[in-house]
């Protein structure tokens, strides 16, 4: 099946960036989407972002929106998410996810990484 290797977190301060890398291999049927989820300590786990791998269609949350974006990279079967301007409620274990539908669900969500930590301080 489909295995997720999630990277880039770490501790920054409010209103620094982060990059964080989720690797995709091996083999799968039906995934077609990945998404970005996150979990602070006490939360349930929430939706970030999405995306086909085509590139066609994108979406997120509307706490990230316009200060994070999900792109991929075909040749090096990476999603990022670029996070900009963090501020203390985004610190988070962040997720990456895959599946065959691009929405906001876990439950459309087969495959998921490990997890990287986030923190932002104030």
């Amino acid at each position: 099946q489909v295995q997720l290797v999630t990277s880039g977190g770490g501790l920054v301060q409010a209103g620094d960036s982060l990059r964080l890398s989720c690797a995709v291999s091996g083999r799968a049927l039906l995934t077609y989407a990945v998404a970005w989820f996150r979990q602070a300590p006490g939360k349930e786990r929430e939706f970030v972002a999405t995306m086909y791998w085509n590139g066609a269609y994108k979406a997120y949350d509307d706490s990230v929106k316009g200060r994070f974006t999900i792109s991929r990279d075909n040749p090096k079967n990476t999603v990022w998410l670029q996070m900009d301007d963090l501020k203390p409620e985004d610190t988070a274990e962040y997720y990456c996810a895959a599946g065959r539908l691009a929405t906001s669900k876990e439950s459309d969500y087969g495959t998921w990484g490990q997890g990287t930590q986030v923190t932002v301080s104030s």
